[in-house]
């Protein structure tokens, strides 16, 4: 009998599974006419990568007599998604969705957009459809979409010489106001589908 232990995990499917790059970042990504429409969508250009983060919040059930952990003891009770990125370009509307700020309308100094702070976060605030797509070796794209994301890291900017300015964004992902369900968050992982050879 044949107990060869294998010394690594490569598989003949190994290759079709594995993810390269950094990526790039969406606002208003949507599948239509049979077509993503990824070029129109590009949000920003990035500088040092970006990173998606899903995070189930769970309890475990503290039952007398129970010292350790069991199957079907542990329950979902909430879940965050985040999506990081360092964007290598600064403009007024990230800056506005970053701090929630808003454009002075009677801006008296030409040539330039005046942002002022503003006292509630509001609908426009909200990011539709940010999505995070990266690609596998192939290049099909891995693509997740937040269906409704908010800036929750606010903007920091620290200038250096001989460096770019590369300040770093978190997006959190929110329930929409009108989904009835808020136990859970409105995000999609898109997959490629395996191609039957």
């Amino acid at each position: 009998m044949d107990e060869t232990i294998p010394s690594s995990g490569i598989t003949a499917k190994t290759h079709e599974n594995i993810m390269l790059g950094t990526g790039t970042i969406h606002k208003g990504l949507k599948y239509e006419g049979g077509k993503w429409n990824f070029v129109e969508s590009l949000f920003c250009a990035t500088s040092g990568g970006g990173s998606v983060n899903f995070s189930p919040e769970l309890l475990d059930l503290d039952i007398d007599g129970a010292t350790v952990k069991f199957v079907g003891g542990t329950l979902k009770v909430g879940e965050s998604a985040k999506m990081k990125f360092k964007s290598a370009e600064i403009t007024p509307e990230i800056i506005k969705k970053s701090i929630f700020a808003k454009e002075v309308t009677d801006n008296k100094i030409t040539g330039y957009t005046e942002l002022v702070s503003k006292p509630q976060i509001e609908k426009g605030d909200f990011f539709e459809y940010l999505a995070y797509v990266g690609k596998k070796i192939d290049g099909t794209p891995i693509i997740v979409i937040f269906d409704k994301a908010l800036c929750t890291s606010g903007l920091s900017v620290e200038g250096e010489n001989k460096k770019m300015v590369v300040p770093e964004l978190e997006f959190e992902c929110y329930a929409e106001e009108e989904q009835a369900d808020k136990s859970v968050l409105p995000y999609h992982i898109y997959y490629p589908t395996a191609v039957a050879a």
